[in-house]
């Protein structure tokens, strides 16, 4: 361990005492922590959680709300002034509009605190008088979660294990075509370097497009300042025997090492390593959609997602998070309002057997975990139809067109989820390339127009759970 390990292990462990001081004898604070796949849907999750905490009418699985113990919830100035504010205030406006529509995406680290002053219980609540509990609520990108897999790899065991996943894939094709034609043992020429980095830049875009989970360095698709920087200026090759120096494979190699020391490491250690509440939203049902692969697909990039959650099988984390572990992860299947409610039970079990690999690996380090079926904002009704002599639980909704407008009111049969997961994951792991038995359809429903009255939030699938099991035995 070097001086500088030793160094920001030291500065962390006073902020925490500092941090556990201030909660004991002060005011106890939750960082809370979002993520996940691309349009699993954190925006809204969190507006419509913060919305739902400050009008709380439709919150009964919240404990403390519902014995009415929670008298107030209002915003305040975040405690890190380095990091963007969740713009709540712009995408709950999105989500209420008289058009409303869906608000833009997570591109970055952002964060927001709301306080709740709550009233104890039990013994304690002819005690003691109301207090303030800040919730910490910090927005990340899954994909960079999905970088720290690269930081206990070399950049010839990563260019080999992506090189071997991308065969099979069609988006693939075109930057593999490339990656094989060029001298990795000749001379760097910028102009190269940066027509491989587009290539595998615009097959990451192409995989996610396509519903595939591993997409990284999760920053090659998300850029933000750092477009066309020599950190971002990299790509997987094919490895030869004996690179010299100053050629494309060792510029490439050491570009790698740079991302990970100059991007991925100042992630963790600046925001992750400070959250001990995590949901990680998972688009199932997407997944579903676009077929065994895809499904798969999504059950490694979770399972190595947990590998952030479990230090002791990564140096850098070991020396990141001394003493410091997330208690509480909840993985949240979104968009059950595209179900009818008789099959959410069925989408409870698929997430809970799709991410059973990242469970037990969390289990194992102690945190506790559950798996739900959510919806953090609900836009459609159910219905039932009868069709071809079948009776169809079916849900009614807006659509989006192709443009991204809302188009008409449709009435929609996703098809019946299996009872059985391994129905689902079986066929995944054996690489199947279509399901057999049957179709799943998803459609793309545009918000609904909201009408609340005074003291709801908007109308959700079981967020008031999500809420209980992550902090409801704070309050």
């Amino acid at each position: 361990m070097v001086l500088s390990d030793i160094a920001d292990g030291l500065t962390r462990g006073v902020e925490r005492v500092g941090d556990t001081l201030s909660g004991a004898f002060m005011e106890p604070v939750i960082r809370l922590g979002v993520t996940g796949l691309s349009r699993a849907g954190k925006t809204v999750f969190i507006t419509s959680l913060v919305a739902n905490l400050m009008d709380r009418g439709r919150m009964p699985g919240l404990v403390a709300a519902a014995e009415g113990r929670i008298s107030a919830a209002y915003l305040q100035p975040q405690p890190d002034d380095t990091l963007p504010r969740f713009e709540y205030e712009k995408h709950l406006g999105a989500l209420t509009a008289e058009t409303p529509r869906w608000p833009d995406s997570t591109r970055t680290v952002s964060e927001l605190r709301l306080s709740l002053r709550v009233r104890p219980s039990g013994l304690l609540a002819g005690l003691q008088g109301p207090r303030t509990v800040h919730l910490d609520i910090v927005d990340y990108p899954g994909e960079w979660l999905l970088d720290l897999g690269l930081m206990d790899k070399s950049f010839a065991e990563w260019s080999a294990e992506t090189l071997g996943r991308l065969e099979s894939r069609e988006q693939a094709q075109g930057f593999l075509a490339l990656a094989r034609e060029v001298d990795a043992t000749a001379k760097l020429e910028e102009p190269v370097a940066q027509s491989l980095a587009e290539a595998f830049t615009a097959y990451l875009n192409a995989a996610r497009a396509a519903g595939l989970s591993d997409c990284t360095p999760g920053r090659f698709l998300l850029p933000g300042d750092l477009a066309g920087s020599p950190v971002l200026t990299f790509a997987p090759l094919p490895a030869p025997d004996s690179p010299p120096r100053r050629s494309l494979w060792r510029e490439m190699e050491r570009r790698f090492e740079a991302y990970k020391s100059k991007v991925v490491k100042p992630f963790f250690r600046d925001h992750f390593s400070r959250i001990d509440r995590q949901v990680v939203l998972v688009d199932a049902l997407g997944a579903i959609h676009n077929g065994p692969q895809a499904v798969e697909d999504m059950r490694r990039a979770m399972a190595d997602i947990l590998g952030a959650f479990r230090p002791g099988r990564n140096a850098f984390l070991s020396r990141l998070l001394i003493g410091q572990r997330v208690e509480k992860i909840l993985f949240a299947a979104t968009k059950a309002d595209h179900l009818h409610h008789t099959q959410h039970g069925r989408l409870t079990g698929i997430i809970e057997a799709l991410m059973r690999d990242a469970r037990n690996r969390a289990d194992f380090a102690g945190a506790e975990t559950a798996g739900m079926a959510i919806a953090a904002l609900r836009a459609t009704t159910e219905e039932t139809r009868e069709h071809g002599g079948q009776t169809l639980d079916c849900v009614r909704g807006t659509l989006m067109t192709p443009e991204g407008e809302r188009g008409k009111q449709a009435a929609f049969y996703p098809g019946a989820l299996p009872e059985d997961p391994a129905h689902l994951l079986g066929p995944a792991r054996d690489g199947a390339e279509a399901w057999l038995e049957a179709e799943y359809e998803v459609m793309n429903f545009a918000p609904a127009r909201l009408t609340l009255k005074r003291g709801e939030g908007p109308p959700h699938i079981r967020l008031d759970r999500a809420a209980q099991f992550l902090i409801g035995d704070r309050l």
